[in-house]
């Protein structure tokens, strides 16, 4: 078994250089909901120091809620709004002679394309236009996965070992009890609970989760000890 492992970074937060060792892939904030051209600059340097894939995480142009606040917008705005974002990331990336491989939306955007086929859809079309060889990130059995088969993207079924689930395989909202997964050994029995189930390509860590590297550093261990192989797919 093969799995990725990515993570939130860029967002200010103070984690990243703890974290970047054990992860492979890092979405890097694009400055609508967190971070600026500085942190990019810095995380995506970090990244490459590590040998740790670097991708657009996107979000709703709301840096006051973190982008963690639904909001709507047409199928054209969503796309200018991705495409603007993907291309600021790019523009910093190429400079420092890394090439973006994957998009995963942040937040409240990344929760309604999970459900909402033609926001997903609206995504999808904005990582085709951004590139045809980035990868578009999305919840497993959601409806973003499904957008971009069908627009013709590559994609990457993505678990949350530090989040809580609902029933229908959605993302607990965080206001309630147990969304937040707080012990490193929980998140990490999670992960292979996850991995079990199948259909994972990637496992996402938060980077502002309160004990990040630690839930980093034991998860890759616990899954190598397990038999999985920690590879960037992305």
């Amino acid at each position: 078994m093969k799995i990725d492992l990515n993570c939130d970074l860029g967002e200010g937060i103070g984690n990243d250089e703890a974290v970047m060792p054990y992860i492979t892939s890092a979405n890097i904030a694009c400055g609508f909901h967190a971070g600026d051209e500085k942190i990019m600059r810095e995380t995506i340097r970090l990244a490459k120091r590590f040998g740790v894939n670097v991708g657009a995480h996107p979000s709703w142009n709301d840096r006051e809620n973190f982008g963690r606040k639904e909001m709507s917008a047409s199928h054209d705005e969503v796309e200018k709004l991705i495409i603007e974002q993907i291309q600021i990331l790019a523009g910093i990336a190429k400079e420092e002679n890394v090439t973006l491989t994957h998009v995963k939306p942040h937040g409240a955007l990344y929760n309604q394309a999970a459900k909402d086929i033609e926001l997903a859809s609206a995504i999808a079309r904005a990582v085709k236009k951004s590139s045809v060889d980035l990868i578009l990130v999305g919840l497993a059995g959601s409806k973003s996965i499904e957008a971009g088969r069908e627009v013709g993207i590559r994609v990457a079924a993505e678990g949350f070992p530090d989040r809580g689930y609902n029933a229908d395989g959605s993302l607990m909202s965080r206001s309630l009890p147990g969304a937040l997964i707080e012990s490193p050994e929980e998140v990490a029995e999670h992960a292979l609970n996850l991995i079990k189930k199948g259909g994972m390509d990637t496992l996402c860590l938060h980077g502002d989760h309160p004990r990040a590297a630690e839930n980093a550093k034991l998860l890759r261990d616990v899954l190598i000890q397990n038999g999985v192989e920690i590879v960037a797919i992305l």
